[in-house]
């Protein structure tokens, strides 16, 4: 089995995007199952296979350590940790080609805590990947975009990872706005020109400066648009994971 990791700031679509490429998989033929990992949930657009809520309550939570939604959910990720080995023995059940794992939507309560090494090591490193989710709405502007590309640098140098990252919500874009955004990522020589364009304000010149840090550690190369509503990309979203995985070529189970 190979896991990918749907990460991505609160809002970003990455449960809307799982629900989406779960269906894309069934009628293309490839066997997956779904994790939620997100015991705050209260509605999801899928129906999960394996629901760490069966295990971790945040009603219970909040009641038991008299904390408030978000104290909760802080306590509430750190007990993902403890219950990792009952969830992977379920996990371990399924004889399935690809698990999606939909994260919490608080980034830093997945990316930024120490259980989340627990969680990828108990999926197992070597069979797992990121599918990151930039928001478009963060990523309007060179300093937004530059923010956004940052974020998404320090969760996969935090998780260690192989990383697909994706524009997601392209349908609320027009066809320029998108371009833009691609062009940014894939050509940094553009981001850099229309952030020399920008107001020169302080932000600017952070923009400028963590513009050279992730210019200098390689972070620019391939970024894909990609929308739920629509089902855009994620053929695309399949073939980075195979190849990532499997050189390209397509898995073939025993």
């Amino acid at each position: 089995m190979k896991n990918v990791f749907f990460v991505g700031t609160a809002g970003s679509g990455k449960s809307t995007l799982v629900g989406a490429y779960k269906e894309w998989l069934d009628d293309a033929g490839v066997d997956a199952v779904v994790v939620n990992m997100d015991p705050g949930a209260e509605t999801l657009p899928y129906e999960p296979d394996v629901d760490i809520r069966e295990w971790i309550s945040l009603a219970e939570v909040m009641e038991e350590y008299s904390l408030g939604p978000n104290g909760a959910q802080i306590v509430a990720a750190d007990l993902m940790a403890v219950n990792i080995r009952k969830m992977m023995e379920v996990i371990s059940t399924f004889r399935t080609d690809y698990v999606l794992i939909d994260t919490p939507g608080q980034l830093e309560l997945f990316a930024f805590r120490e259980s989340s090494e627990v969680t990828v090591r108990a999926f197992g490193r070597e069979d797992s990947m990121i599918a990151y989710l930039s928001d478009p709405s963060l990523c309007r502007t060179p300093n937004g975009f530059i923010s956004a590309m940052t974020l998404g640098a320090l969760v996969q140098f935090r998780l260690q990872l192989p990383m697909i990252n994706l524009l997601s919500k392209c349908d609320t874009l027009s066809e320029d706005d998108e371009q833009r955004m691609l062009d940014w990522y894939s050509v940094p020589d553009v981001l850099y020109g229309d952030l020399l364009d920008s107001d020169s304000v302080p932000q600017t010149v952070v923009g400028m400066e963590l513009f050279k840090a992730m210019e200098n550690t390689g972070v620019f190369g391939e970024i894909r648009a990609v929308s739920a509503e629509e089902s855009i990309g994620l053929e695309e979203i399949y073939a980075a994971s195979q190849l990532s995985f499997f050189g390209g070529e397509d898995n073939q189970r025993e």
